[in-house]
C-alpha cells in the first residue's frame, strides 16, 4: 500500500488543488451554493473509484516489487493486467533469458578450464615419474645434486596431487560413499604413503589407535583429508620429535611439536591460498591444502577444530556422529 500511495502522490495534490479551487471558480460564476455538498460527494466517489480500480488493475506489480525475499516462482507476473504491469513482465523476462545465457557461457567456461587443469595436471605427472624413475635406477643417484632433483620432483607431484583433488571436490557430494572403515587402517596406509617424507625430515609417528575403531565415512575422500594432515604436521614439526595421532571419545588428534601458530593466523589458515607467516619464509606452503581439509571435512558433516599453543599444534576431527554404534 505505501508504495501504492507514493506512486499516486502527485494525482492526490493535483486533486486536493483541485477540490479547494473548482468550487470556488463554479461559485463565482454560476451560484451553486446550495449543491456543494452534492458536489463535493460526486467528486470524491469518482475519485475513489478510480483509485481502487487503478490499484486492483496494479496491485501484482505492488505486491512484486515490494516483497522483500524473491524465488524463481517471482520472476514473473502471473498474468499482468495493468500495460505497466506487462511492460515491467516482459522486462523480467528479457533480464532472465540474458542471466541464463550468460551463466550458461560461465558454466561452459569453468568446465573447459576444469577439463584441461585436469589433463595438463596428468600430462605432468608421467614426465614427472619418469624421472623419479630415472633417479631411482641410476648408480649415482645418491649424489647431492640427484637428491635435489628428486625433492623437488617430489615437490611438484605433491602439488599437481592438490590441483587435481581440489578440480575434483567442485562435485564432491556426489562423489561421496559412505561406508564403515577401519579408521587405524586408513591412517597406516596414510604413514606408509609419507614413509620417505618421515625420514627426510626426521620426524616420526607415534599412533594410539585400538584395531576396532570403526567410523563411517568416505573412504577416498578421508584418505586425502588425513594425508594433507599428517604432510602439515611433518612439514612443520620439529626435527628428532614425534607426530602424535590418538584417537579417544571419538575424537582423533593429530600432534606436532613445532613453531606455535599465531592466534591471529589460526582463523585463516583454512582460507584457500593463505599460507602464514612461516609458510611465506620457508616457501614450501602452498595454501590448498588445509583449503581442501576444510572443504572435505564440511561435506562429510566431520567437525574439526586446530589449536596451538606452547609449540604443540593439534587438529582434531569429530568422529562422534559417524562412529559405528555397537
Amino acid at each position: 500500500m505505501k508504495l501504492f500511495f507514493r506512486d499516486h502522490v502527485s494525482v492526490i495534490i493535483l486533486y486536493c488543488i483541485s477540490f479547494l479551487l473548482l468550487p470556488w471558480i463554479i461559485h463565482s460564476l454560476d451560484d451553486l451554493s446550495s449543491h456543494y455538498f452534492y458536489f463535493i460527494f460526486l467528486v470524491s466517489f469518482l475519485f475513489i473509484i478510480w483509485l481502487i480500480g487503478r490499484y486492483y488493475r496494479r496491485k501484482k506489480l505492488y505486491a512484486h516489487l515490494q516483497k522483500g525475499i524473491l524465488t524463481s516462482d517471482d520472476l514473473h507476473l502471473y498474468e499482468p493486467q495493468a500495460m505497466i504491469e506487462q511492460a515491467y513482465s516482459q522486462k523480467l523476462r528479457q533480464m532472465q533469458y540474458l542471466h541464463l545465457t550468460q551463466q550458461q557461457i560461465l558454466e561452459e567456461q569453468g568446465k573447459e578450464k576444469q577439463l584441461v587443469l585436469s589433463h595438463f595436471a596428468h600430462q605432468m605427472k608421467t614426465p614427472l615419474s619418469v624421472i623419479q624413475l630415472i633417479i631411482q635406477s641410476d648408480t649415482n643417484s645418491q649424489s647431492e645434486h640427484w637428491q635435489t632433483i628428486n625433492k623437488e620432483c617430489d615437490k611438484l607431484t605433491f602439488t599437481l596431487n592438490q590441483l587435481l583433488t581440489y578440480e575434483r571436490t567442485s562435485n564432491l557430494v556426489a562423489d561421496l560413499k559412505i561406508e564403515a572403515l577401519s579408521l587405524k587402517e586408513i591412517i597406516q596406509e596414510v604413514i606408509n604413503e609419507l614413509k620417505d617424507y618421515f625420514i627426510t625430515k626426521e620426524v616420526f609417528p607415534k599412533v594410539m589407535l585400538a584395531e576396532n575403531n570403526i567410523i563411517y565415512s568416505d573412504r577416498k575422500w578421508l584418505k586425502i583429508v588425513l594425508y594433507q594432515s599428517i604432510n602439515n604436521a611433518i612439514k612443520y614439526g620439529e626435527s628428532e620429535s614425534s607426530i602424535l595421532i590418538m584417537y579417544d571419545e571419538a575424537i582423533l588428534k593429530i600432534k606436532n611439536c613445532g613453531d606455535t601458530i599465531p592466534d591471529s593466523e589460526i582463523s585463516r589458515v583454512f582460507d584457500l591460498f593463505y599460507t602464514g607467516v612461516k609458510g611465506r619464509t620457508s616457501g614450501e606452503a602452498t595454501g590448498i591444502g588445509l583449503y581442501l581439509v576444510k572443504k572435505i571435512l564440511t561435506a562429510l558433516e566431520h567437525p574439526f577444530t586446530l589449536q596451538s599453543h606452547e609449540r604443540f599444534t593439534t587438529l582434531s576431527i569429530d568422529f562422534s556422529n559417524s562412529v559405528k554404534k555397537s
